[in-house]
């Protein structure tokens, strides 16, 4: 079975800025008065729409992926205008009265002065080349030089794992015997999981599937948290890392995230909290 790699996540809510979807019929989007004014992108009903709101809006999208053209500008400056136009309606309706607003006001911008810390953080102490190319090489270093093309049969029981491989021994095919394995990714292909390095599985799992040799079948249920393997070694060959090219923004996303994670455990660490 696969190991689940569990990963630690700064639980960081974004000053949501969410992208509306620009398909709307165009007809129904509000018009702006002409700004006129320095530092105003539209107004509605009066009420100014900051070309600030809009410069952080664009900034976000771009770093996110979308492009910087005509269509997203557009769509940016509608969407502002789609907001504005809602405020002052949900402010007609006292809805800024309502009790909870405001603490949902607050923490909209605490959310916003986390993801700005974070992102102020992230350019002081940014991942170097150097730092990425020793995460691979470690990697590397420390990754199997094998990789296997396994098969197994995963069952609740010890007795029936043991009943599995009785009959294995009396000639019955691996493929057949995998149609009652409770592994329902790998039953219907005869069990096969496919070329994994031993790395890829629980450890009873992987410590098994390296004892075996070419068509070889473990001879002992392998217990598991998942339950009682069979395994069956079809064939092995050398195992070939990607290239750094193809993993090195992975691996730089994974440092910086790390470095996060251990600036926040500080500065928690530090807190008085009563």
């Amino acid at each position: 079975m696969k190991r689940t790699q569990s990963r630690l996540l700064v639980g960081l809510l974004a000053a949501a800025l969410s992208f509306a979807a620009t398909a709307q019929d165009k007809a129904a989007t509000p018009k702006a008065a002409p700004a006129g004014k320095p530092g105003v992108l539209a107004t509605v009903n009066g009420q100014p729409v900051s070309q600030a709101a809009y410069d952080i809006f664009l900034q976000d999208q771009v770093a996110r992926g979308a492009p910087n053209n005509k269509d997203v500008q557009n769509a940016i400056r509608e969407e502002l205008i789609r907001r504005e136009v809602l405020a002052q309606e949900a402010k007609k309706q006292g809805i800024d009265k309502q009790p909870g607003f405001q603490t949902r006001v607050d923490m909209m911008r605490q959310s916003a002065l986390v993801a700005a810390y974070i992102d102020s953080y992230v350019k002081a102490h940014p991942v170097s080349e150097a730092d990425v190319k020793k995460a691979y090489n470690d990697a590397v270093a420390k990754a199997s030089k094998k990789e296997y093309k396994a098969r197994h049969i995963l069952v609740d029981k010890e007795d029936d794992a043991k009943a599995i491989i009785v009959k294995l021994k009396g000639g019955a095919k691996f493929a057949d015997l995998a149609k009652d394995s409770k592994d329902t990714g790998s039953k219907d292909n005869g069990g096969d999981l496919g070329w994994n390095t031993p790395d890829a599985y629980v450890k009873p799992f992987s410590e098994a599937l390296q004892k075996l040799k070419k068509g070889e079948y473990t001879t002992e249920p392998v217990k598991s948290e998942f339950g009682y393997h069979v395994i069956e070694l079809d064939d092995t060959r050398d195992a070939t890392p990607p290239a750094y090219d193809q993993v090195k923004g992975n691996i730089q996303q994974r440092l910086q995230q790390q470095l996060i994670e251990k600036q926040v455990a500080d500065l928690v660490s530090k807190a008085k909290v009563q």
